[in-house]
């Protein structure tokens, strides 16, 4: 399930509470949390959200679209609990052209 676009609401609130219901479910934290996002293949913008993880020990995949265009980003990060999960969610959401999956 993508707990990301599994959203029923436009209220940020209500989604990032649901959010963390969700989160708290279906995870046994502190744990390795695997976040995933498409970007354009813009360096600035994958500098961007690799400062997001800055203080967090994380992993990370990448692979580029086929044309080159994209790259996708599959970051494995080790997180204390819901409130860290929705706290990075939230600041990369702040970042232009991020898709989050």
């Amino acid at each position: 399930m993508n707990i990301i676009e599994d959203s029923s609401t436009n209220n940020p609130e209500e989604f990032y509470a649901s959010l963390k219901e969700k989160l708290e479910a279906t995870h046994d934290f502190p744990e390795d949390y695997l976040f995933k996002f498409i970007v354009a293949n813009d360096p600035a913008k994958l500098t961007e959200i690799y400062r997001v993880f800055d203080d967090v020990k994380f992993t990370l995949n990448n692979r580029e679209s086929k044309n080159g265009k994209y790259t996708s980003l599959s970051i494995s990060a080790f997180v204390l609990d819901a409130d860290q999960v929705i706290k990075i969610y939230q600041e990369v959401g702040r970042i232009e052209e991020v898709m989050m999956l």
